[in-house]
């Protein structure tokens, strides 16, 4: 047998490279969203003479910082990913052949970035979450369709074509959890250290995934409980967890502080209180408290129940996770009894710290952004556990769990058809509450058939800014985003067809070639 032929009957090269192809076909070439624009530019600014922020882009974006420059807000996580991509596409970007495409939407650079780092984060998730679900004693097949299930019928998917913050952070709070316990299974010093250096680089991203740490330690703890582990042990066990994890998450605190010095001069504050500051001198109007505006109940209920941002109706999976984890409970194993409430934990702590953010639910964004994370890590285990205990669970159980399965991929295929912005600005005109799942799939037919003027689907606020109204009227895909900006070249836009049809082929063999050796697995 050669090793290429090896490689396809090995499950987890053909689960990476089912995650690649995912990554690699859902692209449309666009970062997404303004803010990973700014936190790109934010890693140009590292290696070239270009500033962070523009001072054209001021006071729309932007804070003053050290010796009166214009400073990006956001963490330098995100921006130190995106560096190898943002090199190497500027190089690309510069090569004669592109000479006549100069800077036009989606640019070179975007496009190499964006496949590039997507892909990579994408696979790095796969092997992560097969890791993690083989540590907790599921099956190959059941770990596998876990997997699948998490890149497919979760939000992970929809943040796999629009490249925020979020599946970065997903994937080091993966390595988190996966490698701890590694190290609580085998006391592997290099183990600890990568899982909790995958806690600490979180906090360059974003400082609110000290939540993230925080359930980490906590499920360390849990895991050690649920075991037995009590007194003189428990006290043992935790210190040398806390010799090496503290001074981890340390070290990576102080470099977020220095980051902030370097930009504002103090090592104490956040953004979010410069940012305040300067948007209330600008508008003395807004309240003393801003941004931190929205009543409790309203952000923390919108996120559970509003038609716009309902966690249940973005991510049906955690609907089936929580059920499962609540009927087995006494058949769960420590570890997935530990994991299930280090996460609903977490989920309930995000829900409650942006619940009195004013944009509690992440703005512009397919549902609500700043806790879906938190949401797929609770909805990774609904899968394995349907499979692992679907003789206990019964018929009903079993046939509600492909439901949802089915329905939750659904789902997240339709987030994937237009920009997340259509919905928000067909909202201007048809008001709130508006159940913006529904409307999407209503988008879609209606595209398809050409009837968004006859079914009152086109308003006004889409045509006002023009790159909008091009990126909301084309299937959200680069060939297409390609002939709708019309300033590629008629064969550049045949053969970026040609290729998206043959990676879509390629993601069905793939996938057709792992449920085959799944098979064999299973009967051998």
């Amino acid at each position: 047998m050669s090793r290429v032929e090896s490689w396809f009957r090995n499950p987890i090269f053909l689960l990476c490279l089912a995650a690649g192809l995912i990554a690699f076909v859902v692209q449309s070439g666009e970062l997404g969203s303004a803010d990973t624009m700014h936190r790109l530019q934010s890693a140009h600014a590292f290696w070239t003479s270009e500033p962070p922020v523009f001072p054209s882009e001021y006071p729309e974006f932007g804070v003053h910082g050290r010796n009166g420059t214009i400073q990006s807000w956001y963490g330098i996580g995100q921006s130190l990913l995106m560096l190898p991509a943002d090199i190497l596409g500027t190089y690309i970007e510069k090569l004669h052949v592109f000479d006549r495409y100069g800077e036009t939407d989606p640019s070179v650079r975007d496009i190499v970035v964006t496949y590039l780092t997507q892909m990579f984060v994408t696979v790095l998730t796969a092997l992560v979450c097969f890791k993690l679900l083989r540590q907790f004693s599921f099956s190959v097949n059941q770990s596998v369709a876990g997997v699948l299930a998490f890149l497919l019928a979760t939000t992970h998917l929809h943040y796999s074509q629009n490249m925020m913050e979020n599946n970065y952070i997903c994937l080091l709070t993966l390595a988190g959890f996966a490698f701890q316990y590694e190290w609580l299974q085998t006391g592997s010093r290099r183990a600890l250290l990568i899982g909790t250096g995958a806690f600490g680089l979180n906090l360059l991203t974003r400082l609110t995934t000290g939540m993230d740490l925080l359930a980490g330690v906590f499920f360390v703890v849990l895991v050690l409980w649920f075991d037995g582990v009590r007194g003189h042990s428990m006290f043992e066990r935790f210190r040398s967890y806390a010799l090496v994890a503290f001074p981890v998450f340390c070290f990576f605190g102080l470099l977020d502080r220095l980051y902030q010095f370097y930009r504002f001069g103090s090592f104490t504050n956040t953004y979010v209180s410069l940012v305040a500051k300067e948007a209330i001198a600008r508008d003395p109007s807004l309240p003393s408290n801003y941004p931190w505006t929205a009543p409790w109940h309203v952000g923390f209920f919108g996120a559970l129940f509003a038609p716009e941002k309902s966690i249940f109706l973005f991510d049906p999976l955690i609907i089936l996770a929580l059920i499962l984890l609540v009927l087995h409970w006494r058949r769960l194993t420590p570890a997935v009894r530990a994991y299930g409430i280090a996460t609903c934990l977490m989920l309930l702590a995000y829900l409650s710290f942006y619940a009195r953010y004013f944009a509690w639910a992440g703005d512009f964004a397919w549902g609500d952004r700043y806790v879906s994370t938190a949401v797929q890590l609770v909805a990774l285990m609904a899968i394995p556990l349907l499979l692992r205990y679907r003789h206990e669970a019964g018929k009903l159980i079993w046939t509600a769990g492909i439901v949802l399965l089915c329905g939750s991929f659904v789902i997240q295929v339709a987030s994937l058809m237009f920009w997340m912005s259509l919905e928000i600005y067909q909202e201007e005109t048809l008001g709130h509450p508006t159940f913006v799942i529904a409307l999407r799939a209503k988008n879609i037919v209606a595209f398809a058939l050409g009837k968004m003027d006859a079914w009152g689907l086109n308003n006004v606020p889409m045509t006002q800014d023009p790159w909008d109204y091009a990126h909301i009227t084309c299937w959200n895909f680069l060939p297409f985003v390609l002939r709708r900006v019309g300033e590629a070249p008629a064969w550049v836009v045949r053969i970026a067809f040609v290729v998206w049809y043959a990676g879509l082929a390629a993601l069905a063999a793939t996938l057709v070639r792992l449920r085959f050796v799944m098979r064999r697995l299973q009967a051998s």
